[in-house]
Parts: structure tokens; C-alpha cells; sequence
């Protein structure tokens, strides 16, 4: 059959339209790739596991989770906060040993990174020039955060001993009331300890401006932050929070809260954990991967076995079943593709980033991940995948300086901030 003159004209239009965005994908991939190495680039939160940290076992090697030496180097990832975090228990004397020591283990694991296991590849910076040094040097930076205050105990001069160890920053309380502040998980019942900020939890905000560690507010209350906001003489940061207008989950930060960011000058590290993202979506598409993965196993005549009873295989059937597993899953992502559901990606959390910057300036935005922490999207599963973050920004129109301000410089200047106030309350 011969083509009319309409149809050989539609061809070649499709098909020159198809040609244009092939160059445009690789001229905006080139763009970004040139500013990802320019910029530098921090993530605020990422979980560490101390049996990630051993002569054996640590970061120089390529591990299964999402951050490692290799993982940041692939993707361009130049500074991680790795976080010495402490599940909130009971408020006993017995509660807070227990929680000091599990924090101590976890300064002590980031301590043998640096100097022991991987001394010319990874340093420890504990301000805003010292990360700049070291990446001129040509290494990764590794920073600090606690993630709840309640390994302190009711000793305030634990505030300095943690910072004497390099931390930076701290939240005070996580999933549970610690004894300094409430927790956003409050709001489930309506159920509060202090009604904010504990008596202690203010004289801690006190000493962190007087050293000079930033104050995290991702888990506390909404009444504990403004109360933060009131008391402190220093900027604060939300280590890993999105913006509440998006996506009504109680991590996140609704306008009022986003608004006192930009009073007090202080940055919200925008999170890539799909439920604080989008929450409807990632329910929608875990059910539908559940459902596709059930049918997978049952027609690949795979049963699925539980962790009862996968303890008891030798370890010749257990690496047989895990063998046999990975081909289901492999199978039931293929066959997952043809849904048209689609999970939460590197879009829907750049609308999370344009939000807050339309609301409150480029200069208050930042970028987190919580790997290893159950964050990772679509598209930014682990550390090697951060340039998608940058192309992302590239596509939206960020220029390259507003893209050096949310991967680390708005970051880099609460720290200066945050030290200058420490030298004058030190001063005085």
C-alpha cells in the first residue's frame, strides 16, 4: 500500500518530534551533570546500622543499603549526615542509661569510618568550612545529627558531650514524648506530656545556642517548634520535613510553621520518604505491587515463606529460596509495569520543593533523603541515583546557583549562622 502525502508528512513530523526531545533529554542531562559537579551537594539524614560499621563489613564496600562510599561517589553525593538515632522508650533512669549507650555506639561506629576504615576517602567535618576543605581535597564528608534528645537523659552537659563528638545537630524527642519535648505523634490522640517543651527541653535549646548545634525540629510537636522558635537565638532547621499543604501527615510542616522559617532565617530539608510525599499514592501503589506480587509467586508456583520458618533452613535452602524469591520479584516488577499506577518519585518530590520555595524563598529549602530510614523514591532509591535529583530541578528551570542553595549552601550558611550566635552568647 503507498503512503498519501498526508500520512508520509505525519511520519516525518512524528518522527523529527521524537529526534528534538531526544536531543532536548540530552542537552538538559548534560546541563545537569555539569552543575551536579559544581554544586555542593548535602543530604541532612541518613540512618546508620553499626553493623555496617566493622573491619568486615563497612562502608568502602558496596552493602545493600542505601548509603555507602561507593553509592555517594556514583552519584555525586559529596556530605551525609549520618544520624545517631534512639527509639523513645520510657522515661526512667534505667531507659536513659540504656539510651546513652546506644547513642555512644553510634558516635563511636561514624568515629571508625572516618579514621580508621576509611581515613583518605571520608573526613569528618564539623562546620561549614571544614566541608569545604574537605571536598577540595577530594574526599566525602561525613556530619552528625541525633535524632532525639532523650539519650541526654536529664543531664544538660550531655548537650556538650555530643558535641564535643561532632554533632551538629539534634532533635529533641522522636515517635513518643521524650523528656524534653513533645512529639508530632502526639497529635493521633490528642494526647500531650508538656504541652510543648518540657522545663529541661528549654534549658537544652539554651545550651545548643550557646555551643553552637543546630536545633532540628522534624519530630517534635507544633507547639514544642513554636516554642523552639520563640526561645532560640539562632536559626533552626527541619532536618527531614515536607510541606503539610501537599501531603496531611503530622511529620510535616503546615504554612504557619513553613512561614517561621522564613522570619527566623532558618531551612527546611525537603524528605524523600514516600508516605510524608504523598501518602494516598504510595498506599495505593504498595497494594496494588502486593497484589501483583501474590499473583506473580502463584503462577510461578513460588510459596512465600515467613521468618519463622526461614530461620530454621539450612543456609543451602535459605540462599535457594532467596535465589527463587529475587526471580519472582523480578518477574512481578515486569509485570507491575503494566499497571498504570505509578509510585511516588523524584517528581512528586520537587512539587514538595517548588511548594515551599514559592512560599518562603529559595534561601530556606533544602534537600534530605532518610536513607536507610525507610526514605528513598522512585528515582532516588539510594545514593547512587542523587544526579536525578539535580536533573529534576534542571527540567523545572532552577538555575544553577539556586540548585548550589538547596543541595547545601542554604545549609552551610544556618551552620555560619548558628556559630556566630554561639561566639557571642560565648562572649558574654
Amino acid at each position: 500500500m503507498k503512503l498519501n502525502l498526508f500520512s508520509l508528512a505525519l511520519i516525518i513530523f512524528t518522527t523529527s518530534l521524537a529526534v528534538a526531545q531526544q536531543h532536548n533529554d540530552e542537552a538538559l542531562l548534560k546541563k545537569a551533570k555539569e552543575i551536579h559537579d559544581k554544586v555542593i551537594t548535602i543530604d541532612t539524614h541518613a540512618d546508620i546500622n553499626i553493623n555496617n560499621f566493622t573491619e568486615d563489613r563497612n562502608y568502602t564496600m558496596d552493602l545493600g543499603n542505601q548509603v555507602t562510599l561507593p553509592k555517594m561517589e556514583a552519584g555525586g553525593l559529596d556530605v551525609a549526615w549520618f544520624i545517631v538515632y534512639t527509639g523513645q522508650e520510657e522515661l526512667t533512669k534505667e531507659g536513659f542509661k540504656k539510651a546513652h549507650e546506644n547513642a555512644m555506639s553510634k558516635f563511636d561506629a561514624i568515629h571508625k569510618l572516618v579514621d580508621d576504615f576509611a581515613p583518605e576517602q571520608i573526613g569528618l567535618a564539623t562546620n561549614a568550612q571544614e566541608v569545604r576543605n574537605l571536598i577540595a581535597k577530594g574526599k566525602k564528608v561525613a556530619m552528625i545529627g541525633v535524632e532525639n534528645g532523650y539519650p541526654i537523659g536529664v543531664n544538660v552537659k550531655n548537650v556538650e558531650k555530643f558535641y564535643n563528638l561532632g554533632a551538629r545537630y539534634m532533635s529533641l524527642s522522636h515517635q513518643g514524648h521524650s523528656q524534653l519535648s513533645d512529639s508530632n505523634t502526639g497529635e493521633v490522640n490528642d494526647e500531650w506530656l508538656h504541652n510543648g517543651l518540657s522545663t529541661l527541653g528549654k534549658e537544652v535549646i539554651v545550651e545548643m545556642n550557646r555551643l553552637g548545634m543546630m536545633i532540628d525540629v522534624s519530630h517534635p510537636s507544633k507547639e514544642a517548634i513554636k516554642e523552639m522558635f520563640k526561645l532560640s537565638k539562632a536559626p533552626l532547621i527541619a532536618s527531614h520535613s515536607s510541606a503539610r499543604k501537599l501531603c496531611n501527615h503530622s511529620r510535616n510542616l503546615d504554612d504557619e510553621l513553613l512561614l517561621l522559617f522564613k522570619e527566623h532565617g532558618g531551612v527546611v530539608q525537603t524528605v524523600a520518604f514516600k508516605d510524608y510525599i504523598n501518602t494516598e499514592k504510595n498506599k495505593a501503589f504498595r497494594e496494588t505491587s502486593s497484589k501483583v506480587y501474590e499473583e506473580t509467586a502463584r503462577d510461578m508456583g513460588f510459596e512465600v515463606l515467613g521468618q519463622d520458618i526461614l530461620k530454621d533452613l539450612s543456609t543451602t535452602d535459605r540462599d535457594a529460596y532467596y535465589a527463587r524469591e529475587q526471580k519472582v520479584k523480578d518477574a512481578a516488577a515486569i509485570a507491575l509495569t503494566k499497571e498504570k499506577i505509578k509510585p511516588v518519585g523524584v517528581s512528586d518530590f520537587v512539587d514538595h520543593i517548588d511548594y515551599m520555595v514559592n512560599l518562603i524563598g529559595i534561601e530556606h529549602v533544602g534537600i534530605s533523603s532518610d536513607f536507610d530510614g525507610g526514605g528513598g523514591i522512585d528515582g532516588w532509591q539510594d545514593a547512587s541515583e542523587t544526579l536525578n535529583i539535580t536533573l529534576e530541578l534542571v527540567k523545572r528551570g532552577y538555575t544553577e546557583e539556586e540548585i548550589a542553595k538547596l543541595w547545601g549552601e542554604n545549609l552551610l550558611r544556618v551552620m555560619n549562622e548558628v556559630d556566630a550566635v554561639a561566639a557571642e552568647l560565648q562572649k558574654a
